[in-house]
């Protein structure tokens, strides 16, 4: 397989994440809700249907049932003590991070001398976002999030149950929206793994291969009432398909199983097991940053707005959740100019910088997720233990993904980015208050660097013509699409239909 370099998209100025995402969203809006015709062109797809009809109908035993895992902020997240939708619900009635009961529930609970994974609190998910609605000056915005890859899935014989429940399958067929492949009455399932994308990736990569060993019982059990025998006649392999974090989850899983990171921060990174891939055949990477991002750093540092009329969401609301940490780039990669011998994982570089929960601007934010907490040095206090405590689960999360490993007969592991999008790359500090701005974009898809999703090691200097990277890729497909646009591809449904359904 040959890989081809995109060229970097021409210098651009220097701009805040905040101006970026507004920026982005806007043009968003514009482009659906008004429908110019500029904004879009038409593409020239391949006929799905009479490609994989045949296949698709084919089930039986040797047919993989699949997973989709969603990213960061594709869950729905709910209040389960009122009911409260905490995130997913962007028309309104969501849960406000501007007013001191929505910011705690969005943030997680700061507690001294807890454990990251026993401070919980009552939210839960209910599901994947499989689309997100708004509306921007009257008109109603609808973005489709994951709805593309169950479509695509129920292209290739796989139903979603939660999507058939909620008639998404139904209104995508009376839109016409909805392939004309029949898969017939007789098909196998798509799981939805939804978790909380607040909390620690691997606490999450655990739930994942506890949720593979119930969803296997299930599927073994409907396999005999269909073909005859017992449950445990059929050995049952997954496949996954991850969108963006979800990817590091998957690979987290697939690599060590539930096995928790050690409590020590210093001590030797885990031995590769491959605990998790015993039920397991591909997993299909799509926008997954491997080696990190810059703008979990920005949004860690500054705070994130996602849409218009949403309000901001403050560095310290954002710097209560783990999984953030555990997207942060790779030091030896270079992510910010004029870092002299400076550790992104450190709590001292996050104090003597004035970064995110260290920030002594956040404590009015602090006020108001520590209620009970009067005194501001307390306060202070708080939030520089819960932020050691992230930094190193990160550094821990980072040396696990990080170490060097072949994959175990049988298990293929996948690949789908974007690299035709100028994505903020590298950040340097600028202005009197030294605001870390975007200083170098590189090929990418807009969120995630090309580099970042191949774990491309020559970033450290280290140059040569072959990729160099820790992770043992069966193969890999460059898209010219953005983060959430590498799932609408029909390059991509038609590539993955192949994984899926044809692959020898």
């Amino acid at each position: 397989m040959k890989h081809h370099e995109t060229r970097a998209s021409r210098p651009l100025r220097p701009i805040r994440v905040r101006e970026r995402a507004w920026a982005s969203w806007l043009t968003v809006a514009v482009c659906v809700g008004v429908g110019l015709a500029g904004c879009a062109k038409p593409r020239v797809s391949a006929d799905l249907a009479a490609i994989y009809n045949r296949a698709a109908m084919a089930h039986g035993p040797e047919q993989n049932p699949v997973i989709v895992i969603p990213g960061i902020l594709g869950s729905r997240l709910v209040d389960t003590d009122s009911g409260q939708v905490v995130w997913g619900a962007f028309g309104g009635g969501a849960a406000r991070p501007d007013n001191p009961e929505g910011a705690r529930l969005i943030a997680l609970p700061m507690q001294p001398g807890v454990p990251l994974a026993e401070q919980t609190d009552q939210v839960a998910t209910t599901g994947a976002l499989d689309r997100v609605e708004f509306s921007l000056l009257g008109l109603p915005i609808q973005l489709e999030a994951y709805a593309q890859i169950m479509a695509t899935l129920g292209v290739g014989g796989y139903i979603d149950e939660e999507l058939v429940d909620a008639g998404v399958y139904e209104e995508r067929e009376k839109t016409g929206t909805m392939s004309d492949v029949d898969w017939g009455d007789d098909h196998f399932t798509c799981f939805q793994f939804a978790y909380d994308w607040r909390r620690d990736n691997v606490e999450n990569a655990g739930r994942l291969f506890r949720f593979i060993r119930d969803r296997r019982a299930e599927v073994q059990t409907q396999l005999a009432e269909r073909h005859g025998g017992q449950p445990g006649d059929y050995d049952v392999k997954f496949d996954i398909v991850a969108h963006s974090m979800g990817g590091l989850i998957a690979r987290y899983m697939l690599r060590y199983g539930d096995t928790d990171l050690p409590d020590d921060p210093k001590a030797d990174p885990l031995p590769v097991t491959w605990a998790g891939a015993e039920h397991v055949e591909k997993v299909i990477q799509v926008g997954t940053p491997n080696a990190g991002s810059a703008l979990a750093l920005t949004q860690l540092v500054d705070g994130a707005k996602f849409g218009p009329f949403i309000p901001t969401y403050e560095a310290a609301i954002l710097g209560t959740m783990p999984s953030i940490y555990q997207l942060l780039p790779r030091d030896r990669h270079g992510p910010v100019v004029g870092f002299d011998g400076e550790d992104l994982l450190s709590v001292e570089t996050w104090q003597g910088r004035g970064w995110g929960l260290a920030s002594p601007t956040q404590d009015r934010v602090l006020r108001r997720l520590l209620p009970g907490v009067d005194d501001a040095d307390t306060r202070r206090a708080t939030a520089l233990a819960h932020l050691e405590r992230c930094l190193d689960r990160a550094a821990a999360f980072h040396a696990a993904l990080d170490r060097p490993a072949e994959l175990p007969d049988g298990v293929e592991l996948y690949l789908f980015a974007g690299d035709a999008q100028g994505t903020p790359r590298v950040l340097t500090f600028r202005g009197r208050d030294d605001a870390l701005v975007i200083n170098e974009h590189g090929p990418g898809d807009g969120t995630v660097t090309r580099a970042s999703a191949l774990m491309d090691e020559r970033l450290d200097g280290a140059w040569t013509p072959k990729l160099r990277s820790p992770i043992d890729f069966t193969g890999v497909t460059f898209l010219h699409e953005d983060h959430l646009g590498l799932t609408r591809s029909s390059t991509f449904s038609d590539n993955v239909l192949y994984l899926l359904l044809e692959q020898p």
